[in-house]
């Protein structure tokens, strides 16, 4: 007890009142404000309004590009950046370091750089672009590229949460379940995957989230194709362009909604994981 008192006074940070009001107050500013902002504009939109904004093929277009690709590019996250991180962690070669380094590099790349670089490089005539022309292949300007995009600024996200938790992750279980006889897939299903499915799956919702909201990486090698590469966050910016207001709240709305919806679902999906795999390690 005098120990907690001392450890209590002499601690560095501030007091749960102070640290409470500060954090409620940053809270509040950065996220409440702008997001309850968002809706209150909406709620003066008439139900002819949202239908109009929502209910248009070009923004079905953009919802069905949106949310699929963005999908699609974080499964993608989740096997590969697995990958990487089993190798960072299990392995050790020349250029480790540098591999480690590189799997930040879309934390600090400008999107728009990256978006620039990719058209570069998967343009029908760049580097990989014209090896892949010939087989039909083609990837900038198309729903392809998007994946590519997204893929690309997402897969850091389940590197850096599944690597930490595989560190901890002892090699001795796993020969020790070798040694008892259990196969290769066994020895993942039942001593590694309990382990490492929470971190995967906060990944692969990290990696997702952050693809809904992506722009700068798309504008570039998408084409911005109405109804066929157009993406959500660039549709609102069109709109806005366009003075169309009204529009944009309400697909902006819409799309904060559904985002929120579905990121609730995968953290009720997420504390299951924990409870599942838990009981059965």
């Amino acid at each position: 007890m005098a120990y907690a008192l001392a450890l209590k006074r002499h601690s560095p940070l501030p007091g749960f009142p102070l640290a409470l009001a500060i954090t409620t107050v940053g809270l509040g500013a950065m996220v409440v404000l702008p997001v309850s902002t968002l809706f209150f504009n909406s709620s003066t939109l008439t139900l002819a309004d949202l239908g109009a904004a929502l209910a248009s093929d070009r923004a079905l277009a953009a919802f069905r590009l949106s949310f699929g690709a963005s999908f699609v590019a974080a499964l993608a996250d989740a096997a590969f950046g697995f990958l990487v991180a089993w190798v960072l962690v299990r392995y050790r070669f020349p250029g480790r370091a540098l591999v480690d380094a590189l799997v930040d590099l879309p934390f600090a790349l400008p999107t728009a750089v990256a978006g620039l670089t990719l058209v570069t490089i998967y343009a029908q005539d760049g580097w990989v672009g014209r090896l892949l022309a010939p087989l039909g292949v083609r990837v900038a300007f198309t729903p392809l590229g998007v994946i590519l995009a997204l893929t690309f600024v997402g897969v850091p996200f389940v590197v850096r949460a599944v690597q930490p938790v595989l560190e901890d992750l002892e090699v001795d279980v796993e020969e020790a379940s070798a040694t008892l006889g259990a196969t290769r897939w066994q020895t993942f299903r039942y001593v590694v995957l309990p382990a490492l499915a929470p971190p995967l799956l906060t990944g692969f919702t990290l990696a997702f989230a952050r693809a809904l909201g992506e722009y700068g990486s798309i504008v570039f090698i998408s084409g911005n194709l109405p109804g066929r590469t157009e993406i959500v966050p660039l549709l609102i910016v069109t709109k806005l362009e366009q003075y169309d207001i009204a529009g944009a709240t309400a697909i902006a709305a819409a799309m904060l909604l559904v985002a929120f919806a579905l990121l609730v679902a995968v953290g009720f999906l997420h504390r299951w994981t924990r409870r599942s795999y838990g009981a059965a390690a």
